[in-house]
């Protein structure tokens, strides 16, 4: 792949990433009107609230995609997307 094909799966990678986050949290259950009854995410909180007493603490993993499900990404969190998903892009540049 030449240098043209390298930039496009970079920026492909990175497009790409920020296009699916959103869709890949409401498939997983975590929707703007909270976590939908029977989904992974409810299996992930279910989990969560056992080992934690009770209750899900905040900043763990179930709050923090609850919170990107229901508000968005913040701007910390779209760079970080964009940037993991042109690396992906680039690796994937060198698959023939």
């Amino acid at each position: 792949m030449g240098p043209i094909g390298t930039v496009a799966a970079i920026v492909g990678g990175a497009v790409g990433a920020m296009a699916l986050a959103p869709v890949a949290l409401g498939a997983i259950g975590f929707t703007s009107g909270g976590i939908a009854g029977g989904s992974y995410a409810a299996g992930m909180m279910s989990s969560a609230a056992v080992a934690n007493g009770g209750g899900v603490a905040a900043g763990s993993t179930v709050a923090v995609l609850q919170a990107a499900g229901a508000a968005g990404l913040s701007a910390a969190a779209k760079a970080a997307l964009a940037g993991t998903g042109a690396a992906v892009g680039w690796l994937s540049s060198f698959i023939r």
